[in-house]
């Protein structure tokens, strides 16, 4: 054993010391040789001694060396074993495919397998699938958090290769660098995860709910009642909420204010929050039904901004129609409820007031900008063109931001061009307004509150005057740095809203017929001539465009269509599909059409005449996007799925733009339709 086994590094040194030590005795020989050579030579015999007794020892000592050094390492292999197998955590050894090799008593105890159980780990932990084991994408450990029984485990693995901690023998010879093993940990992690769940559970919740039609509803009801509606309400939001461990406190006569856990919110989204459809359930006798907002707030750093959150979200329930809750979790934002049509306000008593507070911006600045969405159409532009004439009224400059005119609005933008009433600069591209826009400019967005959808976006950021009039609800998206905004979801167009604030802006302001004549083909537009929500307001706007000189001939001989589009629309009818009886899906034809979205929103809007059609949705191909085009009587809201697929609108009417095949855009459609219907099912 001896010739095949030898000693290395600190313990060979401490094995030959005596050998390194007769050095030192040859030297002192030498040395005494040279005082006295009878001296030198009884030193030299001693030597010679000490030498044959160190190797005699040295040779006797060293098997008996060997084989203590063999009993420890095969002790010391034992207890490593040992300690392993005794080990108070779960661990077990894999192979790269998440085979089981080996695993120690724990392991065994908690799965209930032997040591050498062979199957793939995912036997035992479904949730550890292969591109979740450790090596793929260059991960040498992973981590991931799984439910075992009543017990939650994370579970920690590491790529151990073999090269690199087994020790070369006559078993194993040239190891592959890719030759590797998995080590797996399970660490039991169920009262952490307790503590942080409710930890979860206790934060603080804040909210605010508002009456959406508080003063219609008390005027639809005899005096003698309206203290019985009031005290049927408080008591419907106080007893719900009292349900969920919510504290309520009315703020005003239609407002109030709500904190809860968060484990009650969670309960009140499970019931969809069900308030919504138990306030307008109060009824003694009021014609009109109560409808409920509430903003909700949660997961900021402090209180206040909680309360903040709550606030951002109430004014954005507020502005997408009322009847609806909106959750701001930080960044986040969800919607729920919104199904009912927001009822139109017979007082003008805002419009007047944002027309005061337009002019007194508009006199202030130098000039003015207005621009409305891309693909500007018709609503837009009569916008804008009213606009053009307020600012004119107050002697300022004004342009309009159109980048690419579609041959929607070229017969309208015709009458202004070549016109000595009209300057050649009224009309500008983005490259234009970009030269003209500073601190001193006003810049007017109309029929859109996101950014993202404007003619220019870079304008909302060199200067800080912006007003925004729109009549589409709010979404996650808005304009953040408006000085005034003024949006509308119960009125049917822009061109309504700009009419009455006309109406209010100025003694002095006079329309021109051919202006008249744009703003009154946008609300024609925008109700399919005067069928799809046009209200009381919408046929008084129209009626202040006739006095002022707006002809129904005119405006209908610029609508006409072509051919070629009258052609496309007629085929979207033709191969439409209705999907479960009631959802016409059509795709319309863009190739050759110079305005294909305006022929899409067109098809959309004849597929509502077959009978029994809820719902349409007509997708044209654009751009290397697919825009869908949703439209609805009353029985479906298309807004709320429109925001599903990232876009918005109105409840009847909606649209989005999406980046994917047209196929793959009509199944989205088909499986937000078929949710709709689950989700029906499940409530009854």
């Amino acid at each position: 054993m001896s010739g095949k086994l030898k000693l290395k590094g600190h313990l060979k040194h401490l094995a030959r010391w005596p050998l390194y030590l007769s050095v030192l005795l040859i030297a002192l020989n030498i040395l005494v040789y040279v005082i006295n050579i009878k001296a030198g030579v009884v030193v030299t015999m001693g030597n010679i001694l000490y030498l044959v007794a160190a190797v005699a020892l040295l040779l006797y000592h060293r098997p008996l060396l060997f084989n203590d050094l063999i009993a420890f390492a095969s002790q010391y292999e034992f207890l490593e074993k040992r300690v392993l197998e005794e080990l108070a955590l779960p661990y077990a050894v894999m192979d790269i495919q998440g085979r089981m090799i080996w695993s120690n008593r724990m392991f065994a105890q908690l799965t209930g397998k032997d040591s050498f159980y062979r199957k793939n780990v995912c036997t035992i932990f479904p949730d550890i699938t292969a591109d979740k084991l450790p090596g793929k994408d260059g991960q040498d450990i992973t981590e991931l958090s799984t439910q075992f029984g009543d017990r939650i485990y994370r579970i920690s693995m590491q790529k151990v290769k073999l090269g690199e901690s087994v020790v070369p023998s006559k078993l194993l010879m040239d190891i592959p660098d890719t030759a590797s093993l998995i080590a797996m940990y399970l660490y039991d992690e169920t009262e952490l995860k307790e503590y942080i769940q409710a930890n979860e559970d206790n934060k603080l919740v804040v909210a605010l709910a508002y009456l959406d039609n508080y003063e219609e509803a008390l005027e639809s009801v005899e005096d003698v009642r309206r203290s019985l509606l009031i005290a049927l309400i408080d008591r419907k939001i106080t007893k719900y909420f009292s349900n969920y461990d919510g504290l309520v406190r009315k703020l005003e006569k239609d407002k109030y204010f709500l904190i809860m856990r968060q484990s009650s919110l969670e309960a009140l989204k499970e019931q969809k929050f069900h308030i919504l459809e138990e306030v307008k359930t109060v009824n003694i006798g009021n014609e009109m039904t109560v409808t409920l907002s509430i903003g909700i707030g949660l997961n900021a750093p402090t209180y206040l901004q909680d309360y903040e959150y709550s606030r951002i979200a109430i004014e954005m329930a507020l502005g997408r129609g009322g009847d609806q809750v909106v959750i701001k979790n930080g960044e986040k934002i969800t919607y729920y409820g919104g199904k009912a049509q927001q009822m139109e306000k017979t007082t003008r008593v805002k419009a007047r007031v944002k027309a005061q507070a337009l002019k007194e911006f508009m006199s202030t600045k130098e000039r003015v900008v207005v621009m409305g969405h891309k693909i500007t159409d018709v609503d837009a532009l009569g916008a804008a063109i009213g606009i053009y004439r307020a600012g004119k009224t107050l002697g300022k400059p004004v342009h309009i931001v159109v980048n690419d005119p579609s041959t929607s609005i070229r017969p309208l933008m015709a009458g202004y061009m070549n016109n000595p009433d009209y300057e050649p600069s009224m009309f500008i591209d983005r490259n234009q307004a970009i030269d003209l826009v500073d601190d001193n400019t006003v810049v007017v967005v109309v029929d859109t509150n996101k950014p993202s959808y404007t003619e220019c976006e870079d304008l909302l950021y060199l200067t800080k005057t912006i007003v925004v009039l729109d009549h589409h609800r709010r979404g996650n998206e808005v304009i953040q740095n408006a000085v005034l905004s003024y949006v509308e979801p119960y009125a049917s167009s822009t061109c309504e809203m700009v009419a009455e604030i006309l109406q209010y802006f100025s003694d002095d302001l006079r329309l021109r017929n051919i202006e008249a004549d744009c703003l009154y083909a946008g609300i024609m537009i925008d109700t399919n001539n005067f069928i799809t929500r046009a209200g009381v307001r919408t046929f008084e706007a129209a009626a202040f465009l006739r006095r002022s000189g707006a002809d129904m001939t005119r405006v209908r001989k610029m609508l006409r269509d072509n051919i070629d589009s009258y052609k496309a629309r007629a085929e979207a009818v033709r191969t439409a599909e209705i999907y479960r009886g009631c959802f016409a899906i059509a795709q319309c034809p863009s190739k050759g059409l110079e305005s294909p979205t305006v022929v899409g929103a067109q098809a959309a809007n004849e597929l509502l005449n077959i009978a029994g059609v809820k719902a349409s949705f007509v997708l044209t191909p654009y751009n290397k996007e697919v825009y869908v085009s949703a439209r609805a009587i009353d029985e479906v809201n298309v807004q709320v799925m429109m925001e599903k697929l990232g876009g918005g609108g109105h409840i009847n009417i909606a649209g989005a733009q999406v980046r994917r095949p047209m196929d793959e855009v009509e199944d989205m459609i088909k499986e937000i339709i078929d949710e709709m219907y689950q989700e029906e099912e499940t409530k009854k």
